[in-house]
């Protein structure tokens, strides 16, 4: 489990096909500490550490393993090496809950429709699958390359829809919001709870 607080942002060394798909990336965390087979949520993706290491100048780095599975209901797909990628290590018992429950677990892509300034922040606008939008409430949850934000804004009109997102400067410095741009893709996992309401709604007694 996660929480959607970003610790690390990390940047993609290398791409490499070996049936699945093979993503080394470098990172400021103590490689030393972290175990062969730990889980690392990269850009809100959870993945397994395969390997690991720290160059002659220090520079250290992990790697892991896409399947075929992940990289198509994920933005990993598009990435290349010097791609900067939120990392976040998994939630250990008794740390805090800054965010929310994100089980690394993503439910597909969003695309970002519109980018403006309010106030000091920015309104973000994306616009996910069709069938993923009924998760989204306005003061919900939401976890968007591994980042946990808060939804302000929901548009829902018959065949098309949205919802929008306000970036704090912080969030824009410490994640790589402060590099999205129109029509670039960002994963999305949709809040847990929501989820399970819209299950037990379908489900007849």
């Amino acid at each position: 489990m996660f929480t959607g607080i970003v610790t690390d942002v990390g940047a993609i060394r290398a791409v490499e096909q070996r049936g699945d798909t093979r993503l080394v990336i470098t990172t400021a965390y103590p490689v030393e500490r972290v175990e062969i087979g730990a889980s690392i949520a990269c850009s809100g993706v959870c993945l397994t550490v395969v390997d690991k290491g720290r160059d002659a100048d220090g520079t250290a780095w992990f790697a892991v393993d896409a399947s075929a599975e992940t990289m198509n209901c994920s933005n990993l797909s598009a990435c290349k090496p010097g791609r900067a990628i939120n990392l976040e290590r998994p939630l250990r018992l008794g740390d805090e809950l800054g965010g929310h429950i994100v089980s690394g677990h993503v439910d597909g892509v969003a695309r970002v429709t519109a980018i403006r300034p309010e106030g000091d922040s920015i309104r973000y606008m994306f616009e996910p699958p069709r069938d993923l939008l009924r998760y989204v409430a306005p003061k919900g949850s939401v976890a968007l390359d591994g980042v946990s934000l808060t939804v302000n804004e929901v548009v829902d009109q018959k065949g098309a829809g949205g919802f929008g997102v306000n970036i704090i400067p912080h969030t824009q410095q410490a994640t790589t919001f402060g590099r999205l741009a129109v029509g670039d893709l960002v994963n999305i996992e949709v809040d847990t709870v929501a989820r399970y309401v819209a299950r037990l709604v379908q489900v007849e007694p």
